[in-house]
């Protein structure tokens, strides 16, 4: 039989700091290897629901929102999980975009989504439909679901391309695609399909730049989502946030080379540009 050894009170001690060290060690490699994303339009509804579902993969959620003092329902996602930062960003204002691309100057972005946007008040649908279009609210169409999530996707560019997932999404609608018929089941909404129409063509250009560095760029269609903005009347074929989110999430984590330039529905069905 073979004796054990005698352990001391120091042994024991010196393996417990030893432990101790690699548990911590594990911890902070863990931390090291875990994936980033940055969502704009974080505060509520479908990027709310993204922040949500990539902080429970275990993500670093970089949550951006134009205004953090107000978007209650994301400091409450953020307070119970320390993986998710919240920054202010204003995709309409360029001082708003490089301020943030500085304070991010050379860090890893491992995917961008591109989710801030406006639908318009459908309560007034006067104010879209053709013969009594509110041209004064063109532009902020324009900037928010176009022109803000290319100056976006310029600004950190580079930030993906340092990252491992090389990945760029923007979240588009059937209402902007010139393949879907009848506008995606929408009547008017005119300044709302323009404006994703000219976000389809602006991110298939940046696919095709991309694609020598690796990074892939394409579209998401979430499908008619059940949110705030849109009413609490649910419409034929309307899925829930979470349903929604997790299906795009899966079509994400799916994305190849392949795939850039194209849009791609929640449940992984291609749509037309």
């Amino acid at each position: 039989m073979t004796d054990t050894p005698f352990m001391t009170r120091r042994d024991v001690v010196a393996g417990s700091i030893a432990v101790a060290a690699v548990t911590t060690m594990s911890k902070n490699a863990n931390a090291a290897d875990a994936m980033t994303v940055m969502i704009t339009g974080s505060n509520r509804g479908i990027g709310l629901e993204f922040v949500k579902q990539y902080a429970a993969k275990g993500w670093v959620v970089i949550a951006t929102t134009r205004s953090p003092d107000k978007a209650d329902e994301l400091k409450k996602v953020a307070a119970a999980n320390k993986s998710v930062v919240i920054e202010q960003l204003d995709v309409t204002s360029n001082a708003s975009v490089d301020t943030l691309a500085a304070k991010y100057k050379g860090k890893p972005i491992d995917l961008l989504i591109n989710n801030a946007g406006i639908t318009g008040d459908f309560r007034r649908p006067k104010q879209a439909s053709f013969g009594t279009l509110d041209h004064a609210v063109r532009d902020d169409f324009m900037h928010t679901n176009a022109l803000g999530p290319l100056k976006v996707t310029e600004a950190f560019y580079e930030n993906v391309k340092l990252g491992k997932g090389k990945k760029i999404t923007a979240v588009t609608s059937l209402a902007g695609s010139f393949g879907a018929k009848f506008g995606g089941g929408i009547p008017g909404n005119y300044w709302y399909k323009i404006s994703k129409a000219t976000l389809n063509a602006a991110m298939v250009n940046v696919s095709i730049d991309a694609k020598k560095d690796g990074v892939i760029v394409t579209l998401l269609s979430p499908g008619i989502v059940q949110v705030e903005k849109i009413g609490n009347a649910r419409r034929p074929g309307q899925i829930e946030p979470f349903e929604s989110i997790s299906g795009m999430i899966k079509v994400i984590d799916a994305l190849t080379m392949d795939d850039a330039g194209v849009i791609i529905r929640y449940n992984g069905e291609r749509q037309p540009v």
